[in-house]
C-alpha cells in the first residue's frame, strides 16, 4: 500500500508595525499606527502616574500588534498554530531585543496562543505621545490589583478581597466597558486602546486576549508599585479550559497559573520589578465564590453581571440584550447561580427554559436569530460540562495527576498537594453539576446530551 505524505504547512503572515508616512517591507502587512490603532485620551490619562515612561507606551503597542496579527490571520481548518512574524518600533530596541526579554516574550506568547511568533525591534522614529502632565496619585499604597471585567468572578472576588484590603485593592479594567461615572478621576478605567481588524480577515479564537490582559494589569501593578495581580477566575474557569481542550483545539492558558507564570517572568525583565499573580479562588467552585460574595451585606451585585460569549448581535431579543443561556460560559453560570442557592430572572437569558425537551422549545419565541450554530454553541456548552465532570472519575485521574505535576511548580505545592486539590474541585464541579441537571427535570434536553449519571 502507498501512503502519500503531505507536508505540514502553517498558515503565515509577516506584519511590519509602520509610523505614520511609512511603508511595509515587500511581502509584509502593514499595522498603521495611525490607521489600525487608537488610544483613548481619558482611558490613557488613568495610567498617569510619577513614573510614566515610554516603556509603557511600547508595551501598549507590542500587546496592540499581536493582537492584530493574532486576530488577523486565519487558523487552518486541518490544524491549530500558524506562523506569525512581527517586527515593532519602540524608543529603546535594545532594551526589547535583550535575550532575557526576547525569550520571555516568545515563551509566554507561543505557550499561550500554540502558534510560532518570531518578534524583532526597530527604533521608533520620534517620540511617542505621553498622557497628560496632571497625574494620578491613589490615596492610599496599592498592595495588589485585580484584573476586573464585567464578569460574575470578578465582580464577587472584588467584593471577598476588597472586604479585607480595602482602598489597597485597585481594580483594573480589562473587559471591553469602562466605567463611566465621572464624579472623580480613577485609575485604569478602560483599556486604554483598540485596534482595527478587517472583518473579512478575522480569527476569532482570540487566544491572545489573555496577554493583552494579562500585561494591561501588569502595567497597572509597575505604576502603583503593587506587588501582586488578583486574578478573579474560580478553579472551573481557569483551570477547566486547559484541561478539558475542544476538538483539535489548543488548550485555553488565557487565565492558568502556567501562563501568568510566565509573564510574570516577562514583566520582571522588562521592567525590573517582581510582580506576582494570586489566584485567591483557584480551589474554588464559582458556585461556591458567588455564594461567599452574596452573604457580604446579603449582596446582589452579582446579579447585573454578564458572563455570555455572545455579543449583542446574536443574542438579543426585540431589541433588548440578553446572555444566551446555553454557551459554556452561561452554562457554568447556570450551574454557579444554583450551586449558590440563588435564582435568577428567565428572561435574563435568551433561553428561557432549560426544562423544555429541546432546544428550540427552550428559546424565547421572539428570538430572531435561532440557526445551526447557535444549537453548535448549546450542545458544546453543556458538552464542556460534562467532561470537565467527567474528571473527577478515577479512569481520568492519570490526567489529572499529569496537570498537576505541571501545576504545582507553579503554585508553590507538591505535586501531590496540587493532585489532591485539584481532585477535589473536580469532584465539586461534578457534584454541582449533577444536583442543577436533577433539578432541570427528566425531560430537559440538557439531560439528554449529557453523559453524567443522575
Amino acid at each position: 500500500m502507498n501512503v502519500k505524505a503531505y507536508p505540514l504547512r502553517f498558515p503565515e503572515i509577516k506584519i511590519d508595525v509602520v509610523q505614520a508616512r511609512r511603508r511595509a517591507r515587500k511581502g509584509h502587512v502593514a499595522f498603521d499606527l495611525g490607521r489600525h490603532l487608537t488610544f483613548s485620551t481619558a482611558a490613557l490619562e488613568s495610567y498617569a502616574f510619577a513614573q510614566w515612561e515610554p516603556v509603557i507606551y511600547d508595551a501598549m503597542v507590542v500587546a496592540a500588534a499581536i493582537e492584530y496579527g493574532d486576530r488577523t490571520l486565519k487558523r487552518s481548518p486541518r490544524g491549530w498554530a500558524r506562523r506569525i512574524s512581527l517586527r515593532i518600533p519602540v524608543h529603546v530596541p535594545s532594551r526589547w531585543s535583550a535575550p532575557d526579554v526576547s525569550a520571555a516574550l516568545h515563551d509566554a506568547l507561543g505557550f499561550l496562543t500554540g502558534d510560532y511568533w518570531t518578534i524583532s525591534f526597530v527604533k521608533r522614529s520620534g517620540l511617542a505621545p505621553s498622557p497628560s502632565q496632571n497625574y494620578l496619585q491613589l490615596p492610599v499604597k496599592t498592595q495588589a490589583v485585580l484584573a476586573y471585567s464585567d464578569g460574575m468572578d470578578s465582580r464577587a472576588v472584588a467584593g471577598i478581597e476588597g472586604a479585607t484590603l480595602g482602598d489597597q485593592l485597585v481594580c483594573v479594567r480589562v473587559g471591553s466597558k469602562g466605567d463611566r461615572s465621572r464624579s472623580k478621576r480613577k485609575p485604569f478605567t478602560a483599556v486604554p486602546y483598540a485596534i482595527a481588524v478587517s472583518k473579512t480577515s478575522k480569527e476569532t479564537s482570540a487566544r491572545s486576549r489573555g496577554f493583552k490582559f494579562a500585561l494591561i494589569s501588569g502595567i497597572a501593578a509597575y505604576l502603583t508599585d503593587a506587588r501582586e495581580i488578583v486574578i478573579p477566575e474560580s478553579g472551573q474557569g481557569a483551570i477547566g479550559p486547559a484541561l478539558v481542550a475542544v476538538a483539535h483545539a489548543y488548550p485555553d492558558y488565557r487565565n492558568h497559573p502556567l501562563f501568568t507564570k510566565r509573564v510574570e517572568r516577562f514583566l520582571n525583565v522588562l521592567l525590573g520589578k517582581p510582580v506576582r499573580y494570586v489566584f485567591p479562588r483557584l480551589w474554588n467552585t464559582k458556585g461556591e465564590t458567588l455564594r461567599e460574595f452574596a452573604a457580604i451585606a446579603n449582596s446582589s451585585a452579582w446579579a447585573t453581571t454578564k458572563s455570555c460569549w455572545r455579543n449583542s448581535q446574536w443574542s438579543s431579543v426585540n431589541g433588548k440584550l440578553r446572555q444566551c443561556g446555553v454557551c459554556a460560559a452561561c452554562m457554568l453560570r447556570r450551574v454557579s447561580v444554583h450551586a449558590a442557592g440563588l435564582t435568577e430572572q428567565p428572561d435574563s437569558y435568551v433561553c428561557t427554559d432549560m426544562s423544555a425537551a429541546t432546544l428550540r422549545d427552550a428559546v424565547d419565541p421572539d428570538f430572531k436569530r435561532w440557526n445551526a450554530a447557535f444549537e453548535e454553541y448549546a450542545i458544546a456548552g453543556v458538552l464542556h460540562m460534562d467532561h470537565l465532570a467527567d474528571m473527577a472519575d478515577e479512569d481520568a485521574r492519570p490526567a489529572v495527576r499529569r496537570h498537576a505535576c505541571l501545576l504545582g511548580p507553579a503554585l508553590g505545592l507538591s505535586p501531590k498537594d496540587a493532585e489532591d486539590r485539584l481532585a477535589a474541585l473536580l469532584q465539586r464541579h461534578a457534584g454541582e453539576w449533577k444536583n442543577y441537571m436533577g433539578s432541570l427535570g427528566a425531560r430537559s434536553f440538557v439531560r439528554k446530551w449529557a453523559r453524567t449519571e443522575q
